[in-house]
């Protein structure tokens, strides 16, 4: 990369009910239900003519598709989700971004109301 580099992020919420049967507190292994944020980041270089790494239109469009696919559902029924920890779900919403996103750079999920969140840097 030559020029400036930006960073560009977009979120999205959804409300979803989980368990982690392998967690090690009876709390974590019972179904209880989180609020969470998922938000994406693309990095790059200004492109065309407009100068923007990406259009924030569609990727606020794709982050909300995906959290409607998780909103009000069971989180461990979800394939690659069954054992939904925060890491997961950062994996989940990175394997379904990047194909349409080649530059996504990070995804962090987050339960805002706990104050806890995962980071994954590609």
């Amino acid at each position: 990369m030559s020029g400036p580099v930006f960073e560009i992020t977009k979120g999205a919420g959804f409300d979803a009910a989980h368990s982690l049967p392998d967690g090690p507190r009876p709390e974590y292994r019972r179904l209880h239900g989180h609020s969470f944020r998922v938000e994406a980041t693309l990095r790059g270089e200004g492109q065309g003519p407009l100068g923007w790494v990406a259009d924030l239109g569609a990727l606020e469009e794709a982050l909300a598709r995906l959290a409607a696919e998780l909103d009000h559902g069971h989180l461990n029924e979800q394939p690659g989700l069954e054992n939904p920890t925060l890491e997961r779900l950062c994996l989940h919403f990175a394997d379904k971004l990047h194909g349409e996103f080649p530059t996504l750079k990070r995804v962090v999920v987050s339960r805002p109301t706990v104050g806890e969140s995962c980071a994954l840097e590609l």
